[in-house]
């Protein structure tokens, strides 16, 4: 029984993410679902924490963050995509959600928080510290396609955490990105979504389990919109990384989510960005 509930939430997270711009009154999401209309929402708050109603603005309004910043697409191009009748209820959905205009979250260009906002033609400078990360053992799905989908993927994690009570097992919500989307085209970036948990806890399919073990890594706490992470990566990877005299160990990268936006203001998200760093050699005495 438990599995037939799961895959309902999962589907109905999926056409979410795959459908901004449809119905997703609650009646077409109890369709979705396959579950009588009288008790789907009930049964959809108590598993994934949210109202339906509220995952359907807040999915709708990442990906909107999304494509202002990283398309050039017109603002009612996107209010359309994103499945608001207007520019101008998407611009008051957007300000209530953000905290500004649609168009001043695309001014901000480079992502970052307005606090960091840099001098035209220098890229935000960020403090980076090296830290060394315990061993973790890893509940996580795999996505292939741009990070920036990857959202859908942590849906699908946090209500399987739920379903399963793996919440009070969980030391952290994190994500590993294997490939630079600089290089890599988008339908082929690769990453997971996951959880930390303890060694008590059970991970069953369709979780894969993952180890990482303990190691030294570069790390960066960047505060504002997950949208401008790339702004982070930047700075690790082109400015603190090569004057560090460390290297980079065979291991993706990684974010580690202090918070989450379901609770938390986009302009308050914390995110630690890992970047996993070999041991460092030392220099042999002279005889």
């Amino acid at each position: 029984m438990t599995a037939s509930y799961e895959d309902r939430m999962l589907r109905v997270l999926d056409y979410i993410h795959d459908n901004p711009r449809g119905d997703l009154s609650l009646d077409a999401l109890a369709d979705v679902a396959a579950m009588s209309r009288f008790h789907w929402h009930r049964v959809f708050h108590g598993m994934t924490g949210e109202t339906a109603a509220q995952a359907v603005r807040r999915i709708r309004l990442h990906r909107a963050a999304c494509w202002l910043v990283q398309t050039e697409e017109s603002v009612a191009e996107i209010a359309t995509q994103a499945g608001y009748d207007t520019p101008q209820s998407f611009s008051r959905a957007f300000r209530d959600g953000f905290g500004m205009t649609p168009t001043r979250f695309r001014f901000r260009g480079d992502l970052t928080a307005p606090l960091l906002k840099p001098d035209k033609g220098s890229r935000p400078m960020f403090p980076v510290q090296i830290e060394t990360l315990p061993a973790m053992r890893l509940a996580v799905l795999p996505h292939t396609g741009a990070y920036m989908e990857v959202s859908r993927v942590f849906e699908q994690v946090s209500t399987l955490a739920t379903s399963r009570n793996l919440w009070p097992h969980a030391t952290g919500m994190l994500g590993l990105y294997y490939d630079d989307p600089n290089a890599v085209p988008a339908a082929e970036l690769r990453s997971h979504a996951g959880l930390s948990l303890g060694p008590d806890a059970e991970i069953a399919s369709p979780l894969e389990e993952i180890s990482l073990p303990s190691r030294s890594y570069g790390v960066l706490t960047f505060k504002g919109p997950y949208a401008g992470l790339r702004a982070a990566y930047d700075h690790l990877y082109g400015t603190w990384l090569p004057s560090s005299g460390r290297e980079p160990a065979h291991q993706p990268a990684l974010e580690i989510y202090l918070n989450a936006p379901q609770d938390t203001a986009p302009d308050n998200l914390l995110t630690k960005v890992c970047v996993p760093l070999k041991a460092e050699t030392r220099a042999k005495e002279p005889a």
